[in-house]
């Protein structure tokens, strides 16, 4: 009986431990909190609305808009507007969020997997080969 009783105590312990240690994998209520803080300061800072973004993006770029999402960038804050064309390709506006101007269009190539060519499986957007 003894020693059942240290065994349930070292499984307890082990299950415990792992679930501690797994902890910030399921529960990231700081980093969300972090982030829409983020969003809520830049969009004080922006002058452009969602739809001016969107008007402006898809006067740019023809196609159906799929996302827009105020981010920063080079110390920047821009809306990002994400259209999917009608050739099936999809491009990525970048607006001043101050101004209203278009920064750039980024055309994003996907393979079959939804990679972005040049990224292999796993690599995060900027980091290529070297």
């Amino acid at each position: 009986m003894k020693r059942f009783g240290i065994s349930a105590l070292v499984f307890a312990v082990l299950v415990g431990a792992s679930l501690i240690a797994t902890g910030p994998a399921w529960s990231d209520k700081k980093g969300k909190h972090e982030e829409e803080g983020n969003v809520a300061e830049m969009a004080k800072e922006a002058k452009v609305t969602v739809d001016q973004a969107i008007k402006t993006a898809t006067e740019k770029v023809q196609g159906t808009v799929v996302e827009a999402e105020l981010e920063k960038k080079h110390d920047k804050t821009i809306w990002e507007v994400e259209i999917l064309g009608a050739d099936g390709k999809t491009s990525e506006v970048h607006i001043d969020a101050m101004t209203g101007a278009v920064i750039d269009v980024e055309d994003k190539e996907h393979d079959k997997k939804g990679e972005k060519k040049g990224e292999m499986k796993g690599e995060k957007k900027g980091k290529g080969k070297k």
